[in-house]
């Protein structure tokens, strides 16, 4: 399972910290990722890592947008900075054995409820 956390409501050029707990099960041996998306439109792949820390980025959001984890924790992170009303969609945490590219991430097997996260302008 995954549950994801760190969602709300902040200005443009703001930051936010999304996190995501997973069980062992589904963390381990795993890409993980992060996707978005907004009503009405398609899912966003955003960010993903590998089980050696390789990274991959939507080409939009890389230098604002850092993906992490912390193997001791189970836990991923999303750090968005200089955030954009654009930004605003439905933040969800996503695992699977695919390769690990960020634009897969939509399709992944396991992922979690979503958090919000709304910018406003």
């Amino acid at each position: 399972q995954l549950v994801e956390s760190g969602g709300d409501s902040v200005q443009a050029g703001g930051s936010l910290r999304l996190s995501c707990v997973a069980s062992g099960y589904v963390y381990k041996d795993k890409c993980m990722a992060w996707f978005r998306q907004a009503p009405g439109k398609e899912r966003e792949g955003v960010a993903s890592i590998d089980q050696d820390g390789k990274t991959t980025y939507a080409d939009s959001l890389q230098g604002r947008f850092t993906i992490s984890k912390d193997n001791a924790r189970n836990t991923l992170n999303l750090q968005m900075n200089s955030l954009e009303p654009e930004d605003t969609p439905m933040y969800y945490c996503a695992a699977d054995t695919l390769d690990c590219n960020s634009e897969y991430a939509p399709l992944f097997e396991f992922r979690g409820q979503g958090t919000q996260v709304t910018v406003s302008s």
